[in-house]
């Protein structure tokens, strides 16, 4: 199998994606009908969602919430079931525990998982907009939650997005990784930056690697793409060749080095072992795995 045929795949947040329906965001009788049979999911002031014993999501209906959708954030539709979120300050509900993102990537269905990351940002969003940057007046929301109105100057606010791109740089069968200070130990990742006003992937691609590890790359190529809401990044991620250059850094990064096939592949091994010794990588669930597991795989296969 060639390397560019090999899919880029196993991160979370992407499976099984609610139907947007974005024609009913506007239609408060469809979304008042709705309610009653609809799953909603409840998130808290920090973005956890509030779960069972067995930390699985709240299996909690409109009809049970009472009521009508109200300020609820109309997610979509799975069947004929439609999906709500609602902020955990509004409502009359008591949980055992609440789950982060990242341990619901691990511990739920994926569809939910993925449900729940959708929420997510979007609850960031509103929680961030609430005074228009134009003027300074209040922020009313509706179309479902999906558009914010100044309630002074009708300014329109739209969800915000951050795309960031996420490399795996290679050069002769070496694999760049590098770590910030405030990481777990040993732990390493690909490189990682947002897109600036005015630039186009692939220029942020040669930017932000130069930028962290003054490694120069040659050329990219895109593989795929993972929602990421700590807090509302979307991470693009790509593959790289760039030229035979020491990495060094300047403050970004704490470390970044060049890294052989055996040292990724003893490291991808300690996940199910680990031994004290060498490097750690990213987590399972983020695309930043995926690259690195995807480079491996081509250098092996």
């Amino acid at each position: 199998m060639s390397r560019t045929s090999l899919p880029l795949s196993g991160f979370s947040f992407t499976t099984e994606p609610l139907e947007r329906a974005d024609t009913l965001r506007a239609d408060a009788d469809a979304l008042l009908r709705l309610w009653p049979q609809a799953h909603v999911l409840v998130l808290d002031v920090d973005g956890r969602a509030l779960a069972d014993d067995l930390g699985q999501p709240l299996a909690l209906t409109g009809e049970q919430l009472g009521g009508g959708p109200g300020t609820a954030i109309f997610l979509g539709l799975r069947g004929e079931q439609a999906w709500f979120s609602v902020d955990a300050a509004g409502v009359d509900v008591s949980a055992p525990q609440r789950v982060d993102l990242r341990e619901a990537a691990v511990s739920w269905a994926a569809a939910d998982a993925t449900a729940f990351c959708y929420a997510r940002g979007m609850s960031y969003w509103q929680s961030r907009t609430r005074f228009c940057g134009v003027c300074g007046g209040a922020v009313v929301f509706s179309r479902g939650g999906f558009v914010g109105r100044c309630s002074q100057c009708n300014t329109e606010h739209y969800p915000r997005v951050d795309p960031a791109v996420i490399v795996a740089v290679e050069n002769n069968g070496r694999l760049l990784l590098g770590r910030q200070a405030n990481w777990a130990p040993r732990r390493y990742s690909v490189l990682a930056g947002f897109v600036e006003p005015g630039e186009s992937l692939e220029q942020t691609v040669v930017r932000e690697v130069f930028e962290e590890s003054r490694v120069r790359v040659r050329e990219c190529r895109y593989l795929g793409t993972q929602p990421w809401p700590f807090p509302g990044a979307l991470m693009l991620g790509f593959a790289a060749t760039a030229e035979d250059d020491v990495p060094c850094v300047d403050g970004e990064l704490e470390d970044a080095r060049w890294f052989s096939v055996d040292e990724v592949g003893a490291a991808l091994a300690r996940d199910i072992e680990d031994d004290g010794e060498g490097i750690r990588l990213s987590p399972p669930i983020s695309i930043s795995r995926s690259l690195i597991e995807h480079w491996y795989r081509s250098q092996v296969a």
